[in-house]
């Protein structure tokens, strides 16, 4: 049986109990993921280590070859790409534990002012001052559903009987009650161009004597 790819089998069961892991893969493997397991929650506890550090503390707890433990170190990067690219989630989780701690050491120095502030900053940042529904996040508010309809029982309005035909009613009724209208006599308007555009007139006159000239 070909040996599985252990960042798949970290990613699946990475908190997979022992015992499990043990049944379903080889003992390399298990002391593998076992080992990533560790160095993750180091990670995390030390987000601020580097490359280096982890390394030396891999190296220091398990007795592994260098090689080995750069290996794990992509490993742990992989299963760790908030931290790896410094994103909004880690600046967040970070923001906390440093409110946190302000908080805490503000009141052994019951520093009053301090702890307001660092409580006032912490429920702006996790944003406890809002409603559930004003924080919920836009891709997740559902579209109504829409169904036109002419019926308006909806509306909690009785229809009329016969509709369509009061309708027809209506509309001869007031058909009826409407002023004809008249046909008027008019007279065709004899617009004196000449005075109204002199100037196309010169120049129509002017083309023309040329026209004699030639």
């Amino acid at each position: 049986m070909p040996t599985p790819n252990t960042i798949d089998v970290c990613r699946a069961h990475l908190f997979t109990k022992e015992v499990e892991l043990r049944e379903q893969y080889p003992q390399a493997v298990v002391d593998k993921v076992l080992r990533v397991r560790e160095m993750y929650n180091w990670f995390i506890a030390n987000p601020d280590g580097t490359d280096r550090e982890f390394v030396a503390e891999v190296c220091q707890r398990h007795g592994i070859h260098r090689t080995t433990a750069y290996s794990d170190l992509a490993v742990v990067k992989s299963l760790l790409p908030m931290l790896g690219s410094a994103s909004r989630d880690f600046h967040r989780w970070r923001t906390n534990e440093m409110l946190i701690a302000t908080y805490k050491m503000a009141e052994k120095r019951k520093d009053s002012k301090t702890m307001e502030r660092a409580a006032t900053a912490y429920g702006k940042l996790n944003r406890v001052n809002l409603e559930d529904e004003q924080a919920l996040p836009l891709d997740q508010i559902l579209v109504q559903p829409f169904t036109a309809t002419d019926d308006p029982r909806v509306l909690g309005i009785e229809p009329i009987p016969n509709i369509n035909e009061k309708i027809s009613a209506m509309i001869q009724k007031y058909r009826a009650e409407t002023i004809d209208i008249e046909d008027v006599e008019f007279e065709e308007v004899d617009l004196e161009f000449d005075s109204l555009f002199p100037d196309n007139v010169s120049t129509q006159d002017s083309d023309n004597s040329n026209d004699d000239t030639c």
